[in-house]
């Protein structure tokens, strides 16, 4: 098989590959290829399902707050880039009960960082937000940075940008090995095979089929949306309505404003097990699970359907920490990029930065990575801590 060759070869176009093409592209001189197994935005990836929740005050602690607000100025950037909106910052309200602990996280970064907020008493929430059920002792936490995204629209947005700035895209372009060399990376496909100087992988959820050492560190855990239509939308619309977390006992909620005029965005997921493959997860919910949500639903927001009137299942790989992989092999020529464990799209520009950073030449340490994300580290706490036992989402 003849091999083309490249500079830059990236696997994967979702969040992470659209954002490194992206920047990628934007290099003088670089040349740079994209391969996806699917078509251009696809309903098969972890990004997709219309909206996204964006937030600075954020209940994972500081760790992510400098990759989130570098994030929102690239979001930012790719709007004027693309003329497209991508990002409504209309707020994101935390509403659960006073002490509730990722509540009191959440307000010790917004107090860390300085991050502009609103803090509101139970009588404020239901005087301002009566699309919320409140509940006596609930109070809320509105992160004034934090909105919500459209994820379709910005990988879009990207790909446009990195093909206009000259990177070759090949869509419906399933990768069957990488193969590192001397002289590069041999990447082959479906449809041919390169040789690069350096790869990204940013094949999210399809990482562990190309690197089965990744196996042991990375599961799929099940993201499961639905959308219930309101008696009056337009209650729902982003100029009233921030996107949203609740936490209710051991009910958790989290969702965005309607974007299409008649449903808006409430989801909450069901004890689904992990799972080590694509092919292993649900394509959708069981009416049962359906009707569950929705009686959840119904409890929490006022004057809505309790039947979804759109669903949709997603999948993401997780590590046991939570935190991100991005590392660097030894040779500098494979750039890994996975793991985002659920939280990942709203820093995906960041994300995506590093790996274009990396993948020109630049050390972790120049890029600024933080060693916690490398693979080695992940690794050596895996050792430590044992195998993966985390739960549903």
């Amino acid at each position: 098989m003849d091999l083309q060759q490249t500079d830059v070869v990236v696997i994967g176009a979702g969040a992470v590959g659209a954002m490194a093409l992206w920047q990628l592209s934007k290099r003088e001189g670089l040349s740079v290829v994209g391969i996806e197994q699917y078509g251009r935005v696809h309903s098969h990836g972890s990004y997709a399902g219309e909206s996204r929740v964006f937030r600075t005050a954020v209940h994972e602690g500081g760790t992510y707050v400098r990759m989130i607000q570098r994030s929102r100025e690239l979001w930012r950037e790719l709007e004027r880039e693309s003329g497209r909106d991508i990002y409504a910052e209309v707020g994101a309200l935390s509403i659960a009960p006073e002490g509730f602990q990722d509540l009191v996280t959440a307000l010790g970064t917004v107090r860390e960082f300085d991050l502009e907020h609103r803090l509101l008493s139970t009588e404020e929430l239901r005087a301002e937000y009566p699309q919320h059920r409140v509940q006596d002792g609930d109070v809320g936490l509105l992160d004034a940075q934090g909105g919500g995204l459209r994820p379709e629209v910005a990988i879009m947005s990207a790909l446009d940008l990195a093909e206009a700035n000259g990177a070759q895209l090949f869509f419906n372009t399933p990768v069957i090995d990488v193969e590192e060399r001397a002289n590069g990376v041999v990447v082959r496909t479906t449809q041919g095979a390169w040789l690069a100087r350096t790869v990204v992988v940013a094949s999210g959820s399809w990482s562990t089929r190309l690197f089965p050492e990744l196996d042991d560190l990375l599961r799929l855990q099940v993201l499961g949306l639905t959308w219930f239509m309101p008696k009056d939308p337009s209650l729902f619309v982003p100029e009233r309505f921030p996107a949203f977390l609740r936490d209710a006992g051991s009910v958790h909620f989290f969702g965005a404003p309607s974007f299409d005029g008649y449903a808006f965005k409430a989801c909450t997921n069901p004890e689904w097990p992990v799972f080590r493959d694509v092919s292993e997860v649900p394509t959708h919910h069981t009416r049962a699970e359906l009707i569950k949500i929705g009686q959840r639903a119904a409890e929490l927001f006022e004057g809505i359907n309790p039947e979804p009137v759109r669903e949709s299942v997603h999948h993401c790989a997780y590590t046991p920490d939570r935190l991100p992989v991005i590392d660097q092999s030894a040779s500098g020529r494979i750039v890994t990029v996975t793991g985002l464990s659920g939280h990942g799209f709203k820093f995906a520009p960041k994300v995506g930065e590093w790996a274009a950073q990396l993948a020109a030449g630049f050390s972790p340490e120049a890029a600024g990575v933080d060693p916690r994300f490398a693979l080695p580290a992940h690794l050596e706490r895996l050792a430590v801590t044992g195998p993966y036992t985390g739960g549903g989402h």
